[in-house]
């Protein structure tokens, strides 16, 4: 929830200020975006660490549970939590800056996709179907190597630093890699990367609720469930790998 608030609360504060009916000078820029994303996985991990271990992101939660041993069954309870997160922070998002959307689209009863994109993840329009996957997967892989590097014993992090790496993780994804899933208006990157597949598909939901309607789905032959869902999950399973093969000796971790 606190990742949503933060980083979907930043884009729609960046995109929506560029609307001079909105704001008299535009709030912000693309790097605020990624600072918000940045404030929303600290916090989020560092609120929820108690309780949850700091789950906030089901790629890596679907990886833990493939090479950690994080228990099968409590994977589905956990992306049920993970997905409400995602909409009840959109909600609250949607509900701060709803007279702001609709000036911005000219009317309380217009919904389209520009501002749809504050929300979900919408690749641009040069990017094929593969680069945009890709784009999700290459994010996903490389949060997910950083987690398991920051999780491994054998690295001796404290658990108090791991909101800050992932801080600095996802703030380098943003400002490095997360352009090309989002969309552009007036010349304004609205929105980037998901690689976080309850981050897409809870605020999805919330705009198909509002008024968006199935054109949040129907994009791009359903990007939201290859691109939104598959590439991150299939990424994050792929940096888990990858990190075990390139550092983790066999049965390392049996006892974990």
């Amino acid at each position: 929830m606190l990742l949503v608030i933060f980083g979907i609360g930043a884009s729609c504060q960046v995109s929506l200020s560029n609307n001079q009916n909105v704001s008299a000078a535009p709030k912000g820029s693309y790097t605020s975006v990624g600072f918000g994303f940045a404030v929303g996985i600290s916090l989020g991990v560092w609120v929820s660490a108690s309780r949850s271990g700091g789950h906030i992101n089901p790629a890596v939660t679907i990886a833990l549970a493939t090479f950690r041993k994080f228990p099968w069954r409590m994977v589905p309870g956990y992306i049920f939590s993970q997905l409400l997160g995602g909409f009840i922070g959109a909600a609250l998002i949607y509900a701060n800056y709803y007279h702001a959307i609709n000036i911005f689209e000219g009317g309380s009863g217009v919904r389209t996709l520009l501002t749809a994109g504050n929300f979900g993840t919408y690749p641009l329009d040069y990017m094929t179907n593969v680069s945009a996957f890709f784009s999700e997967f290459l994010g996903t892989a490389l949060l997910v190597f950083i987690v398991f590097a920051a999780t491994d014993p054998r690295n001796d992090i404290p658990s108090s630093a791991i909101p800050f790496i992932l801080f600095t993780v996802l703030l380098g994804i943003a400002l490095c890699l997360g352009m090309e899933t989002g969309k552009v208006y007036l010349c304004t990157l609205i929105l980037g990367f998901a690689v976080n597949p309850a981050r897409d598909l809870g605020p999805r939901l919330l705009t198909s609720i509002v008024g968006y309607g199935g054109a949040v789905y129907s994009f791009r032959h359903q990007y939201w469930l290859w691109g939104g869902i598959l590439a991150p999950i299939l990424g994050g399973v792929t940096g888990a790998c990858f990190y075990d093969v390139l550092f983790i000796d066999s049965g390392r971790f049996k006892n974990v």
